[in-house]
């Protein structure tokens, strides 16, 4: 559903049948909260991915401490973030999903209402939903942490992932040091994300180190 609007008609019509013979929500992602401890990737992206967090350094401060806090409880464990200037990602475990989606839900209605007057657009959609997925394996673990540090150099705001503020990255390099970084963004590459991560074997490397 990520590509919507390039997608023709007759697509659109194929994917919603699709959507609905899984029983799943039809113009979103669905939610799989199994019982116990799992870690999670969650994403959200603006609406139509209109820079709208991204309207300023200090927005993205703003909203970048208020997400990390929405997570800095006993019952989560933050594992990696970024915020960008139109979407955001998280890798988090936590008992209890339907609770967190709750309150990142809480979070985007009350950013929407405050940017929205500050920016005197009042009714516009900030958010697209909240998408997650489980992690299913140490080798999707590791190449979803490489993926969300990268993600700043993959769409081009800089070259290295410790000169981008608003993520985790840094704190990172520093807990594992620069040569097990670099160990591990050899070993668990983000080439075709999500293909063969259920394996304990990742997918062939491509891409540029985290330097």
């Amino acid at each position: 559903m990520y590509d919507w609007r390039n997608m023709t008609e007759q697509q659109r019509a194929k994917a919603i049948e699709h959507r609905r013979l899984l029983h799943r929500p039809l113009h979103g992602p669905p939610h799989f909260d199994e019982p116990g401890r799992h870690r999670y990737h969650l994403t959200a992206a603006n609406y139509q991915h209109q820079p709208i967090i991204g309207q300023s350094p200090d927005r993205m401060t703003q909203f970048s401490q208020s997400l990390c806090d929405l997570f800095a409880t006993d019952d989560n464990e933050l594992h990696a973030w970024c915020v960008l200037p139109n979407h955001w990602h998280v890798l988090i475990g936590t008992e209890d999903l339907n609770a967190l989606l709750a309150a990142i839900a809480q979070l985007h209605g009350r950013t929407s209402f405050d940017w929205n007057g500050e920016e005197d657009m009042r009714g516009r959609q900030c958010w697209h939903r909240c998408a997650d997925r489980r992690i299913r394996s140490e080798a999707h673990f590791h190449a979803v942490r490489n993926y969300i540090h990268h993600n700043p150099v993959k769409h081009g705001y800089v070259a290295k992932w410790e000169d981008w503020p608003w993520s985790s990255a840094s704190d990172y390099l520093e807990e594992v040091g620069r040569e097990t970084a670099r160990a591990l963004w050899e070993q668990y590459p983000i080439l075709d994300m999500g293909k063969g991560w259920d394996d304990d074997e990742a997918p062939p490397h491509r891409g540029e180190d985290p330097g």
